[in-house]
């Protein structure tokens, strides 16, 4: 059991710090001056949001619960797809806040929380029992 409580935490801290690191990547390559630091920053910085900006939000979202589901499924002792959901689900709770705080067009939002969490951690369970059987 303690095992798998810090698969799971390995895996939301694994996950969160790839999210992170695609977020650094996305906030590099916006204009001077915009602010990140508030919900309100970000609303008032979606205007200049291009297409790909979303693309690499989403790849965050999707890729950070991906590894974290992995990391959780490897660590696990049992339980193993559980295991990864609750890191997908612990990531889609973040996911609807930030939906519910933040302005951003309904498509992306609506592929955002139904593409990027539940089913990036099943995703992530599978590729995990191929990494284990190889």
């Amino acid at each position: 059991m303690i095992r798998n409580i810090l698969a799971v935490i390995a895996g939301i801290v694994i996950g969160s710090i790839v999210n992170f690191a695609l977020i650094m990547v996305n906030m590099a390559m916006m204009p001077a001056g915009t602010d990140f630091s508030t919900p309100e920053g970000v609303n008032a910085a979606m205007a200049n949001l291009q297409p790909i900006n979303f693309v690499i939000i989403f790849a965050a979202h999707a890729l950070g619960t991906l590894v974290g589901a992995m990391v959780a499924t490897l660590i696990a002792a049992s339980h193993k797809l559980p295991m990864a959901l609750v890191v997908g689900v612990f990531f889609l709770i973040g996911g609807i806040y930030a939906a519910a705080t933040i302005n951003a067009p309904f498509m992306f939002e609506a592929a955002d929380i139904l593409l990027a969490y539940i089913p990036m951690a099943w995703i992530g369970y599978k590729l995990a029992g191929m990494v284990k059987a190889s």
